[in-house]
């Protein structure tokens, strides 16, 4: 028995009428979207099934099963209609990675969202790849966290600055 074609996954009903919000082309394109984030957790080793759910309203893949990748959501931009988002964890380096190999094939929105201009083909051959980059993320040894965009706790930042001092010589409480 051959597995079901993604299109015809089941949608979770809370999925679905977040999908249904949507107005088409754009729901047409989110919807094509899905079917390809579910191919390539399929074809991409590691992976395991996917979950679907909602996060911030908007349908979002996770890796549960396996905790290989970080979560992709699709939604749109909120100034247009015209425009998908498929956004990822913006405290990753994935958008980065995604901009430094296919620059001029897609457009960004900082460090969260691949842009999809619905008069445009859809990208799948490089869509996929940065697809099968985010769902592997954890497993790639990439993190979970950009370390540019980390902020360390009041704790470890004194604990540091204690360490700066020491490796430095210890502070001199005399010449008052």
């Amino acid at each position: 028995m051959t597995p079901p074609k993604p299109a015809r996954l089941p949608m979770p009903a809370a999925v679905a009428a977040a999908f249904d919000a949507f107005r088409q082309p754009l729901r047409a394109r989110l919807l094509e979207v899905r079917c390809l984030i579910f191919e390539t957790a399929a074809e991409t080793a590691g992976v395991g099934p996917l979950t679907e759910t909602l996060k911030w309203g908007e349908p979002a893949y996770l890796t549960d099963a396996t905790g290989s990748g970080s979560t992709i959501r699709l939604g749109r931009l909120r100034t247009s209609d015209e425009t998908c988002a498929v956004l990822f964890n913006c405290r990753t380096t994935l958008v980065e990675a995604f901009r430094a190999h296919f620059p001029e094939t897609f457009a960004y929105q900082g460090n969260r969202a691949i842009l999809l201009d619905l008069d445009d083909p859809l990208p799948a051959a490089p869509l996929a790849i940065c697809l099968a980059m985010a769902l592997t993320y954890h497993r790639r040894g990439c993190g979970s966290i950009n370390p540019r965009r980390r902020r360390s706790p009041p704790a470890l930042a004194r604990r540091d600055r204690a360490s700066e001092r020491g490796a430095s010589g210890s502070r001199s409480s005399g010449g008052r």
